[in-house]
């Protein structure tokens, strides 16, 4: 079955089901990325001290403290369960653009290894593997790169008029 393009076929009200989803999702998805921003967990120190605490630090405004087992747990799961599903579905969406089959496959596949690399991540650096800090800076970022441009080329290309799909 050919997938390539059909999202430009699709009736009208399947198109507005699927924009109102993407916008949706990505107010959710940017929304988190403010918390993390909030946090001072976007940077290397911020990261570390997000997770590990600062309770070292007499000159912190915020004192943090190291963040518990049942805290780290819930975290890794409760992120990688929603971004999994967060990326299946666009992933899935993204099948049906007209696109370069393998610059597609990289956007549909990579934020899954970015999730595991940076909630993997969050939890080695957790455990004191503190050099794991800049791993979750390149895949948290690379994550948010292949989900900004993925979500981008399908709201370009559902509101596109329709061509020949072939």
């Amino acid at each position: 079955m050919q997938l390539n393009g059909i999202i430009q076929a699709l009736p009208k009200e399947i198109k507005i089901l699927i924009g109102t989803f993407i916008i949706v999702l990505s107010i959710g998805f940017y929304t988190g990325l403010l918390f993390v921003s909030e946090t001072s967990s976007a940077h290397p120190n911020g990261i570390e001290e997000q997770y590990l605490g600062n309770e070292d630090d007499g000159e912190a405004t915020i004192m943090k403290f190291k963040k518990s087992d049942k805290e780290m747990l819930s975290i890794a799961h409760s992120h990688i369960l929603s971004m999994s599903i967060i990326f299946f579905l666009v992933g899935l969406i993204l099948s049906i653009t007209k696109l370069n089959y393998k610059l597609k496959l990289f956007l549909m596949i990579e934020p899954f290894f970015s999730v595991i690399l940076t909630f993997g991540g969050i939890y080695l650096l957790w455990t004191g593997t503190l050099w794991m800090k800049y791993v979750v800076i390149f895949s948290g970022t690379l994550m948010t790169l292949t989900y900004t441009a993925s979500i981008l080329i399908i709201l370009f290309q559902l509101f596109q008029k329709r061509l020949d799909i072939k």
